[in-house]
């Protein structure tokens, strides 16, 4: 397939704003089971929610520039019964509602305690609202992995590993955020926690990552050059796509780059997203050193960037096996 930069930095901005907000409500929750300290005087949790927010509205943007007719973008949400880009259409808005309504209640110091066992468990406002953030959070995920994970004829894409992975790479690049975010406000004791789950979370998308690597490269297609063009025939070959220059279909479903550059983006990939940030997370969670875990964030968003066009190119859709020669 052809990769689309709109469709590639939505993706990635949106999954990171998902994990950041997922890491701000773990580590409020942790805060009000006494867990970490309370660390609700420092707009940690406010800012946190900024930045989320902030990155959805450019993932939303980006999301624009992929539309002919922006105009009527409205419209995407209509077939929601049916189709998953309209579910994500719903649950993108509705994720940012919740993201907005959290920062305001922090920033705004109108939080108040919802819930206590009047001994030591105080469970504020905030809190339910972030629940239903969550819950917004990883409908958003399973929406956007959907899109492509559904498309039968895809088969590269057809696979519950692309569910996983949208969760996974968006809750480490989020998680790698929220470490920046902690160790800039100096809590060590929530970047140490913050740092290990990005840890954790990235040696997990690199193992279902490399296996849909490894699932992708052993794939047998089910079409061929006979059942393109229905002719059964042993020793079809194909010399012309029938045309003189390109067409839509060779633009829209084909990278048009070579074998050996799409191997090059792999090996970056799989550098810039996992070995390096890990390093980084590693040598720097200890000391909170926000210079270090910012280089990690900002070099593992590019890897995941890499990794994003690689996931659309890599899709061979079966119409190029009739347009083959260019």
């Amino acid at each position: 397939m052809h990769p689309a930069f709109s469709v590639i930095f939505l993706t990635t901005l949106i999954g990171a704003a998902q994990g950041l907000f997922l890491a701000l409500f773990s580590t409020q929750l942790y805060s009000e089971l006494n867990i970490l300290p309370d660390v609700t005087e420092s707009n940690f949790y406010g800012l946190g929610a900024v930045i989320s927010l902030l990155l959805l509205i450019g993932g939303l943007i980006a999301s624009f520039f992929h539309l002919g007719h922006p105009e009527r973008a409205w419209r995407a949400a209509a077939m929601w019964r049916t189709s998953w880009l309209s579910r994500e259409a719903i649950a993108l808005p509705t994720m940012m509602a919740a993201v907005f309504a959290y920062g305001v209640i922090h920033l705004g110091g109108f939080d108040s305690v919802a819930f206590t066992n009047g001994v030591n468990i105080n469970l504020s406002t905030s809190l339910f609202v972030g629940i239903f953030g969550v819950v917004a959070t990883f409908a958003l995920f399973i929406c956007t992995a959907m899109i492509y994970a559904c498309i039968k004829f895809l088969q590269e894409w057809s696979s519950p590993l692309t569910v996983i992975n949208y969760i996974l790479f968006g809750m480490a690049s989020g998680f790698t955020l929220a470490t920046v975010l902690s160790s800039y406000f100096g809590l060590v004791d929530h970047t140490v926690f913050l740092g290990n789950w990005a840890i954790i979370l990235t040696i997990a998308v690199l193992l279902t990552r490399s296996a849909s690597l490894y699932r992708n490269s052993r794939i047998k297609f089910k079409s061929t050059v006979e059942s393109a063009i229905g002719i059964r025939h042993n020793t079809i070959r194909q010399v012309s796509q029938g045309a003189m220059g390109g067409s839509f279909n060779t633009r829209e479903y084909f990278h048009g780059k070579t074998a050996s550059f799409l191997k090059s983006i792999k090996y970056i990939f799989m550098v810039l997203v996992f070995p390096i940030p890990l390093i980084l997370l590693f040598s720097a969670i200890d000391s909170a050193d926000t210079g270090v875990l910012a280089a990690a964030f900002i070099i593992q968003y590019v890897g995941l960037l890499a990794e994003r066009w690689f996931f659309f190119a890599q899709a061979n859709h079966p119409q190029n096996i009739y347009y083959q020669t260019v």
